[in-house]
């Protein structure tokens, strides 16, 4: 089954599981932080009531956005929130600006919505209207509690001068990046401030999940220049947002985790198929090599029967060994292995079969590829426009049923559970495996691979 939609933000945010409905949400940067602030709002509202509050001034103008608009200058303000739709709480107007909710104030919302079990969402951080920005000393004022920090960068101001006119801040932008003011703005320049421990990392806290919004992508070749910037910017921060609010066209880019299942005993074969050779190298060392050069991180390599020869395979790769003592029981067991070995800010794995040397990066590129339009909870390629192959990338959604698995059985028990977004392919060589020894000779055969 194929399907096509358009990711809202909550979604690519990862925000609309029952577990996120209590967190506490702030967002700071610039360009676009109070369109996506009510966007996420909306989108929230349509399963439970959501508060939206700030701790930075906002413009009277964004009270409008909201449903109804409470003035708190103490916790006394707050005995009738309304239970349903966007409520928006600050503090008092003045010269055409809300001022902050007080620290009292927010803590009561905080416990609260925890009680309540309902987001609340937080503008923590001014910008002037403009695209980018930088911190003063002061900013940005993110509570604590936090669950997730949301840090907004516009990417209309590439190719732009650094002046007053697109940056809020540009002599500190200036410092913190090392681009003179007056200079283009370059995405290596946004994404210096971005990773600064004093830009877009500030004050962040450490428990909470850091998320980038790349907006005002609005052409393709800010689109492309987004993608790329992300690649960057992962490993600072847990996940990385791109594309167009007002667009509603939106891609995440996560780390994808590549789990190579290389324990199995290939009691059919007669012998371990993952130290067989081809082209000069063992089979689990070439699918290990593919992994690494299509970008999946990190690959974790299940082993088991001879795992001894299995990992003096791999002694030099940046791949982690997991050993999997009950992989005798099936490869169920090898697939639990695995999965209970990823850091949580993997949102997916693609899973490699060690009898399967032969598949190309391509195929793994073009999974995560697809994989970031939807947060599809699985995709898999479709060869010939009628045959299901390997490999298959599981969004992190499905790790949960994946761990559940028994016996010799591996993902496919899941296709009648999710939603499969299939690619078609049309090289027929994933579909290709080796059970038997005459598998092996066709294989060592083929010319081009």
């Amino acid at each position: 089954m194929t399907y096509n939609k358009r990711m809202d933000l909550a979604h690519a945010l990862r925000l609309t599981s029952p577990s996120a409905s209590n967190q506490t949400i702030s967002l700071v940067g610039a360009g676009g932080k109070t369109t996506a602030l009510f966007q996420l709002a909306r989108q929230l509202s349509a399963k439970s009531s959501v508060t939206v509050t700030a701790t930075s001034h906002l413009g009277a103008w964004q009270i409008t956005l909201a449903d109804q608009h409470i003035i708190a200058k103490n916790v006394d303000d707050l005995k009738s929130i309304p239970e349903q739709g966007v409520t928006l709480i600050t503090g008092e107007i003045e010269n055409n600006r809300t001022k902050p909710v007080d620290s009292a104030v927010l803590h009561w919302l905080h416990e609260k919505h925890n009680e309540r079990a309902i987001p609340l969402l937080i503008e923590a951080d001014g910008s002037r209207q403009k695209s980018i920005k930088a911190p003063a000393e002061h900013e940005p004022p993110i509570p604590k509690f936090s669950d997730v920090v949301i840090a907004v960068a516009g990417l209309s101001t590439i190719g732009k001068p650094l002046t007053e006119e697109h940056v809020h801040r540009p002599e500190i932008f200036s410092h913190l990046s090392g681009l003179p003011i007056g200079e283009t703005i370059t995405p290596q320049a946004i994404i210096s401030v971005l990773t600064h421990p004093q830009g877009g990392l500030k004050n962040i806290p450490p428990s909470a999940r850091h998320i980038v919004l790349l907006n005002q992508a609005d052409t393709p070749e800010l689109q492309s220049i987004g993608g790329g910037m992300a690649r960057e910017l992962l490993g600072p921060f847990d996940s990385i947002v791109v594309g167009s609010l007002q667009q509603n066209s939106l891609r995440t880019i996560e780390h994808t985790a590549g789990i190579i299942l290389a324990a199995g005993q290939a009691t059919r074969y007669g012998s371990a198929k993952q130290l067989l050779d081809w082209k000069g190298k063992p089979f689990v060392r070439h699918i290990a090599e593919t992994a690494l050069h299509s970008g999946l991180w990190p690959v974790a390599v299940i082993t088991g029967f001879r795992s001894a020869d299995v990992e003096s395979c791999l002694k030099d790769l940046p791949v982690e060994i997991v050993h999997n003592p009950e992989y005798q029981e099936g490869q169920s067991t090898s697939i639990k292995a695995g999965v209970a070995s990823l850091p949580q800010k993997v949102g997916g794995a693609v899973f490699l079969l060690a009898d399967q040397p032969q598949i190309p990066g391509e195929v793994i590129r073009a999974l995560t590829e697809a994989h970031t339009k939807e947060l599809q909870p699985i995709v898999a390629p479709l060869v010939l426009e009628e045959r299901r192959a390997n490999p298959v990338l599981f969004d992190r959604a499905a790790f949960p049923d994946l761990l559940q698995l028994t016996g010799d059985v591996g993902g496919r028990a899941l296709f009648s559970k999710y939603k499969v977004e299939y690619i078609p392919w049309h090289d027929d060589i994933l579909l290709f495996d080796v059970d038997k020894p005459e598998d092996y000779q066709r294989l060592v055969n083929i010319e081009k691979l």
